[in-house]
């Protein structure tokens, strides 16, 4: 028998140094960092749009917190990520962006949703309105 960590709804599991976690920013989490950094959304435009990148410190920073929001205290969580060390930061940035889409967009990836869309139809171009009148 296998036992895997699900994620409550906002939350992900990712595997960090081959241990899975789950990784979940509350509202508590999230102030905290904005009280020691930025502001999410400045970060949000850092990791997705064309904002300034997130530092090293701001990435162990982030996934610490949801790691915390997953149920670890916050002496285990840095104990968690500052064993990765520098050649996981790569991994460690794609972990936390992955964290901190899936806070703000929890539905994005879910099937229920895709099918949603998939029911749409098509909206007509401007072109296709216009040759009908």
């Amino acid at each position: 028998m296998t036992i895997t960590a699900e994620a409550p709804r906002g939350g992900v599991v990712e595997y960090i140094d081959g241990v899975s976690y789950v990784l979940l920013l509350r509202c508590k989490e999230i102030e905290r960092f904005e009280d020691k950094h930025r502001g999410v959304f400045d970060l949000w435009d850092g990791f997705f749009g064309n904002g300034k990148k997130p530092t090293s410190t701001e990435v162990h920073d982030l996934l610490a917190l949801a790691l915390v929001g997953g149920g670890k205290t916050d002496a285990e969580a840095d104990k968690i990520v500052l064993a990765g060390g520098a050649e996981n930061l790569f991994h460690h940035y794609q972990v936390a962006q992955a964290t901190l889409g899936v806070a703000f967009m929890p539905d994005l990836g879910d099937s229920k949703t895709a099918s949603i869309k998939k029911k749409r139809s098509p909206r007509q171009s401007s072109a296709t309105l216009m040759s009908d009148s």
